[in-house]
């Protein structure tokens, strides 16, 4: 019998897996015992409250930072005498977001997700401190790109630590409610924009962000210390296994292309132009090299090739594309038409977005809780999939002597129904992959989103000024006309100081050609629509969150499906750190009993950890 007794240094919770109970005549021995730190289904409430509030402190500031330039570029391109760079505030930022947007997936299993979540809000505050004390606007475009850079990785690894926490079928309502700070800084964004910009200088519009970026990083180094066992490689091997060359070329091809339309539309280039032709051929032939990387080269992709020969993950991907595009389309636009056609200032303009704001809110928040009470997506993906399609067309249908109902309220089926859209089309890419693949299917989604976001704004902006050109020629016969469209098509705010006659003009183009951008974006969200009907239901389960106590009995915790021989090793922390002090403690051996292990989900915990030996999880499969 083994005289051992507990001292008050011991914890009053032992891991089960690696001490078994102590039986009268067994041989006593010396064993090293782990103390670990619970994992992500284990941690107290409040500790998930606190990891909650940090990352989406960190997702409002990230949307916010989506939309805030819309409003501050008549400021900014005035004082820094660039107003044909200042379109470049807003891509710039969307180029870093769809580029960099999928390695946060792959950071989260290498560094950790506390990890990964800390090095994107750094590089956001950075990058919007960069903004705020800029001297001159390339400057100030470095420093958006940097923004974007650590925006885009803050909603990935958010999405991926709620993923952790919650089983499928209760994640579904905690990322509605993470949607509401999402929906909230993109409808915040102009307006408050504006707000501040008129009162305190448009430079106080990025450095009041500080605080709440010190906020969020100090709310996930005190809480976010769950653990997900798996095997830990060194910085370098971490290093080495990044799709460097993928996200390079993915970063050319975009960003080429967004050149090329900017030089053909925006400054009327002809095609013949060396710099219409060399940064369209550039644009193609970096996507052909991207793809050949992804699929053939690179040892961990940022496209996962296994993810695109599932019917689900590429139908997901093309939705997320079409809806990214059209709700980008008409949030950029949207408040144009009323500075342009109604001749509205910009703060009022910019209110008009704050129905959509609330219609996303409210969207994100009523698919989380029904998909968690009903634990099915698609009825919900058929009924209010269509709104996008019914909103963009009573934006299109918007005129001068339209009812002020109309005016505020044809947003509202577009937020509602694209805030149902992506909650429920992202249930259906996790529910449809295996757990080791939720990071790397998150990416995946996020990619496609990032991509559809950058061409909303890019594509669209082509299309609008190539049809303002045209419409103002058919207008305007004035002597010096050449020289007064280019004036009006580069200058928004110009046009409530023209000539009555002109300015009738200009209003009438400037109706003509944002009614095209909404038409391309309704037939954009109709597309997408009908992409997504071949998607089937799958239902959705707590089985996540089905584990035994502490005190369960052998028999009943290995017969659990999550159940798997490599439950009784070890953990390691995937941050890369210590997660366990090693003491030495007298074990009794048994005979006959495998050992109890203290969660049914321990030995999942690690499926997302990329880096283990024992658990898949490769991008590559």
């Amino acid at each position: 019998m083994s005289n051992y007794a507990p001292t008050e240094r011991d914890p009053l919770i032992q891991d089960a897996t690696l001490r078994p109970s102590m039986q009268e005549g067994n041989e006593e021995e010396e064993e090293e015992v782990l103390i670990k730190r619970p994992g992500p289904l284990e941690i107290p409430r409040s500790t998930r409250y606190g990891i909650l509030a940090g990352i989406w402190v960190a997702t409002f500031l990230s949307s916010l930072n989506t939309t805030l330039v819309a409003t501050l570029l008549p400021t900014i391109s005035s004082e820094f005498q660039r107003s044909h760079q200042a379109s470049w505030l807003g891509t710039a930022y969307l180029l870093a977001t769809c580029t960099f947007t999928p390695l946060y997936g792959r950071l989260c299993n290498a560094m950790g997700r506390r990890g990964a979540n800390q090095a994107a809000v750094f590089f956001a505050a950075l990058g919007t401190l960069a903004c705020g004390l800029s001297g001159n606007m390339e400057l100030l475009i470095a420093g958006r790109f940097l923004s974007g850079l650590g925006g885009g990785g803050i909603f990935t690894t958010s999405t991926i630590i709620v993923s952790d926490m919650y089983s499928m079928r209760s994640r579904g309502l905690t990322q509605g409610i993470q949607s509401v700070f999402n929906s909230l800084g993109m409808g915040l964004g102009g307006p408050l924009g504006g707000f501040i910009s008129d009162r305190f200088g448009w430079r106080w519009a990025f450095l009041l962000q500080m605080p709440l970026f010190f906020i969020s990083f100090v709310l996930t180094s005190w809480h976010l210390n769950y653990v997900t066992p798996g095997k830990g490689k060194s910085t370098l091997d971490v290093l080495k296994r990044i799709d460097y060359w993928g996200s390079a070329t993915l970063l050319g091809s975009v960003g080429s292309c967004l050149i090329f339309l900017s030089n053909r539309f925006n400054d009327e280039r002809p095609w013949d132009s060396p710099s219409v032709i060399v940064p369209l051929t550039l644009s193609i032939l970096l996507a052909i090299a991207f793809v050949v990387i992804e699929i053939k080269i690179s040892p961990e992709p940022v496209l996962a090739p296994f993810l695109l020969k599932q019917k689900i993950p590429v139908l997901v991907g093309i939705s997320n594309f079409l809806v990214a595009n059209c709700n980008f389309s008409i949030t950029y636009f949207y408040p144009m038409w009323f500075q342009t056609v109604l001749l509205t200032s910009a703060s009022t303009a910019g209110l008009h977005l704050m129905p959509n704001c609330v219609a996303i809110s409210l969207g994100a928040v009523f698919a989380g809780w029904a998909m968690h009470h009903t634990g099915k997506y698609r009825t919900l993906n058929l009924t209010f999939g269509i709104f996008p399609f019914i909103g963009a067309v009573l934006v299109s249908t918007m005129r001068r002597d339209s009812y002020p109902a109309q005016l505020w309220l044809s947003i509202i089926p577009l937020g509602f129904g694209n805030a149902v859209v992506l909650q429920t089309m992202l249930i259906a890419l996790l529910a449809h992959l295996p757990r080791d693949a939720l990071a790397v299917g998150t990416g995946f989604g996020q990619l496609f989103r990032g991509v559809g976001q950058v061409s909303g704004v890019a594509v669209s902006s082509a299309i609008f000024q190539s049809v303002l050109d045209r419409e103002l020629r058919k207008r305007i016969h004035v002597p010096d006309a050449n020289e007064m469209i280019s004036k009006i098509r580069h200058s928004a705010t110009l046009v409530s100081t023209l000539p009555p006659a002109i300015q009738r003009a200009a209003t009438e183009s400037y109706d003509v050609a944002l009614r095209a951008v909404f038409i391309t974006a309704a037939f954009s969200t109709l597309t997408a629509y009908l992409v997504r009907l071949p998607i089937p239901d799958k239902s959705l389960e707590h089985s996540d969150e089905s584990r035994p106590s502490p005190s369960s009995t052998p028999s009943s915790t290995t017969t659990s499906s999550t159940a798997t021989p490599q439950a009784s090793e070890p953990p390691s922390d995937d941050e890369g750190e210590e997660i366990s002090k090693r003491v030495k403690r007298p074990v009794l051996k048994t005979s006959g009993l495998r050992p109890r292990r203290l969660s049914t989900y321990e030995s999942a915990d690690g499926v997302m950890d990329l880096e283990s030996d024992r658990i898949g999880g490769s991008a590559r499969r």
